[in-house]
């Protein structure tokens, strides 16, 4: 009979955002799970008919705790299948992607589809993008107008500016903000390593409102 209390604190906090945290490795979730179950004073037995299980699996899942630790618990050694596109479409689906923004997977679902006559759930596009070197985030918004040389140029000019300012002197900032409609980067699959820019816009609205500040 396995006695219960057998976690401490520490591991019991792990295991329990285990539980919680949103994963696809649903399979460690219930490995957790499980095991907090068998610390709670719960038969083998029992927890095999909660979650659908053989109950020798919980009690080698504990016997493995207990001699190998967590680590060695939640590792399954599960390392996916074969791809089902081949090299060729691989590098073909890279060179499309990185030649598009894609906003979901639904725009690469059909391209995938149309080209390849493959279908992919989300999760597996998910994985497949994440094999292939590509991440979901954010381009970089790049100013319509921008001189480096210029902006190192004042960077230096102001440093220098603000080491001779006398006592009774300060520098200040003012500029005409405004309202206006502005060009918002967005999430998309982008490779990584890469930073794909998205130009502004540069328009003024009727409203102009002043201001300045001393930083």
């Amino acid at each position: 009979m396995i006695r219960p209390n057998f976690l401490s604190c520490e591991d019991r906090r792990e295991l329990l955002s285990c539980v919680k945290r949103q994963r696809e490795d649903h399979g460690v979730a219930r490995r957790a799970n499980a095991l907090l179950l068998l610390d709670d004073g719960k038969s083998c037995v029992e927890i095999a008919q909660v979650l659908y299980l053989d109950d020798d699996t919980v009690r080698g899942w504990h016997k493995q705790y207990l001699s190998e630790g967590w680590d060695a618990v939640a590792y399954d050694g599960w390392k996916g299948g074969q791809s089902r596109l081949s090299v060729a479409q691989e590098a073909a689906l890279c060179v499309w992607l990185e030649e598009h923004f894609c906003r979901s997977t639904v725009e690469i679902r059909t391209y995938v589809a149309a080209q390849f006559d493959l279908e992919y759930s989300h999760s597996g596009y998910v994985k497949l993008l994440a094999r292939l070197g590509f991440e979901y985030r954010k381009p970089k918004a790049l100013p319509r107008v921008a001189d480096v040389a210029k902006q190192a140029e004042f960077i230096a000019m102001y440093e220098n500016m603000l080491n001779s300012l006398a006592d009774d002197e300060a520098v200040y900032f003012a500029d005409a903000v405004h309202p206006e409609y502005q060009s918002k980067p967005a999430f998309g699959w982008v490779k990584k390593g890469t930073n794909p820019t998205l130009k502004t816009t540069s328009g003024r609205a009727r409203v102009n409102i002043h201001g300045a500040l001393n930083l």
